[in-house]
């Protein structure tokens, strides 16, 4: 199974604390050696921590079960 890196994102938790998340595609090779259909979508913490997705804004921690909210994507003005 391979992971490739998708995405990062920062997202809070109640205490205002910042998190780096990372968004990973894994690839599920079928049983022929040919490539699956369907990749599945993970996130971790930029220090490995599981992260499970509720919903699309929502978050949470695996060990700890700190719910986190994805931070709005900031867009800089040119």
């Amino acid at each position: 199974m391979a992971a490739v890196l998708v995405g990062q994102f920062h997202a809070r938790d109640a205490e205002g604390r910042v998190y780096s998340v990372h968004e990973f595609q894994e690839s599920t090779p079928s049983p022929e050696g040919i490539a699956g259909s369907e990749p599945v979508t993970t996130y971790r913490l930029a220090i490995g921590d599981r992260v499970n997705k509720m919903d699309d804004n929502q978050f949470l921690l695996v060990q700890s079960g700190i719910t986190l909210i994805r931070e709005p994507e900031t867009i800089l003005p040119s």
